[in-house]
């Protein structure tokens, strides 16, 4: 997703370069032609995330071989992926707008599980998929995730999509995400600046979808 900033600062510089996109896996991809709806299946409970070795610097290694697999509570990975994905000094429609497309993520991948080298999972700890540490949430990425935990975005016929994102440039709307249907998470934080709301900075990247209240879930 991105290359981060900071160990926060260093490991979001890089984390905010990469974004989301397992495209070098080689996998067995359960589910690959199967839809699901909201309404049709349920919330989340868990997700599976593989952990991969670290790297020299003591990053997770995208290519690096996995160790094992954790079973994480849903609501749990999600807090402790948006502060490694989104600044949480970012505004609060930014942190909104990214708070749904980090779950709306995941719950696609939790519906469609890969099997690597041996290991059935949901997705990864790194960039391969979205950058996930255990406990690293933060109390303003923490609001933006209840704040929006009811709300899905999904296709015109309620279908459950992968919101895909990418860094992009600071100060810009990154308008080539938008032809290409991804999030630019600088894009976010810039339109978040121009007072744009979380609901108009999903529109303005994912085009031709829609917001609906996910049956039986609530805030916190």
């Amino acid at each position: 997703m991105i290359f981060k900033l900071n160990s926060l600062k260093w490991a979001m510089v890089l984390v905010l370069s990469f974004s989301v996109y397992p495209a070098f896996i080689p996998a067995t991809q359960a589910h690959a032609q199967q839809e699901f709806k909201i309404g049709s299946t349920g919330f989340p409970s868990v997700i599976r995330v593989a952990i991969r070795e670290n790297n020299a610097s003591g990053e997770p290694d995208p290519r690096g071989r996995i160790i094992y697999v954790s079973t994480v509570n849903f609501d749990d990975y999600c807090r402790d992926v948006l502060p490694n994905e989104w600044y949480p000094s970012w505004q609060p429609s930014a942190l909104e707008a990214g708070a749904i497309a980090v779950k709306m993520f995941g719950w696609y991948h939790q519906l469609h599980p890969v099997t690597v080298g041996g290991f059935t999972f949901d997705v990864d700890n790194t960039v391969n998929f979205q950058t996930f540490r255990a406990q690293s949430e933060q109390d303003p990425t923490d609001q933006a995730y209840y704040a929006t935990r009811s709300l899905a975005y999904v296709q015109p016929d309620n279908t459950i999509f992968e919101l895909n994102y990418r860094a992009g440039y600071a100060n810009s709307p990154n308008w080539q995400y938008r032809n290409a249907q991804i999030m630019a998470q600088w894009g976010s934080q810039y339109l978040a600046t121009l007072g744009r709301t979380p609901l108009q900075i999903l529109e303005f990247y994912y085009m031709s979808r829609k917001m609906v209240t996910i049956p039986g879930v609530g805030g916190r």
